[in-house]
């Protein structure tokens, strides 16, 4: 009797255990997700007002031929969504960051970032600034 409950106390803990070794090994696999989506995304701060870098990122897009497909707009923080040529999803944030700075960041792509087409994107933008 004694050996059947050190057996079943044992299992018990082990299974314990591993559900805690489980969950660590999901929160790192989280956490480098989210490293990879933060690696492919550009930033550049504007010593700009935020409307006028709201309007010259709108323009942006539409200079270099990208359909806008979603515009969030709050009171700090304008969302644009397209797709760029390839059809690869574009995310950009337009963030106040005082009454004349503005922060931009571009990513292109999901999973496999394209820097070069982000990058391009936020050259035009700096261009109609």
């Amino acid at each position: 009797m004694l050996k059947r409950i050190l057996l079943i106390s044992f299992t018990v803990l082990l299974a314990f255990w591993l559900c805690g070794c489980v969950a660590l090994l999901a929160g790192a696999a989280g956490g480098a997700g989210t490293a990879v989506w933060l690696s492919g995304k550009l930033t550049q701060e504007f010593h700009t007002p935020y409307a006028r870098t709201v309007t010259a990122t709108e323009s942006a897009l539409r200079s270099l031929n990208l359909a806008i497909n979603k515009v969030s707009r709050e009171e700090k923080v304008t969302q644009f969504r397209s797709n760029y040529t390839d059809g690869k999803e574009i995310w950009i944030d337009v963030r106040k960051v005082t009454e004349n700075a503005t922060k931009v960041e571009v990513r292109v792509g999901a999973v496999n970032a394209d820097k070069e087409a982000a990058n391009k994107i936020l050259k035009r933008i700096q261009s109609n600034l």
